[in-house]
């Protein structure tokens, strides 16, 4: 189970006023692993992103779901037995 702690409440010493944003994990169609991709921050940079994967042939616009707000305590991530986490980071330009 991964926690973001930067973004929960109780990083901060307060307490949280809702439980943590729960990422369900649907089972993969037998033979088939399935990747979650994140993307996390501004919403203009998250469509940006999207936008970006689309050009590249990646993934269709409308396979990504909507927009979530992150509620103040976080977001709660529920790996699989044996599965990692990896995270990229890359400024983007504004304007």
């Amino acid at each position: 189970m991964l926690c973001l702690p930067f973004l929960a409440s109780s990083a901060r010493g307060g307490a949280a006023t809702r439980p943590p944003l729960l990422l369900a994990n649907p089972k993969a169609q037998p033979g088939r692993e399935r990747l979650r991709h994140l993307a996390i921050g501004s919403p203009e940079g998250v469509q940006g992103a999207i936008n970006h994967l689309h050009l590249l042939q990646y993934a269709e616009r409308l396979e990504w779901s909507r927009q979530f707000t992150i509620p103040e305590s976080g977001i709660l991530i529920t790996p699989e037995q044996g599965e990692v986490f990896s995270l990229l980071l890359r400024d983007r330009q504004l304007g």
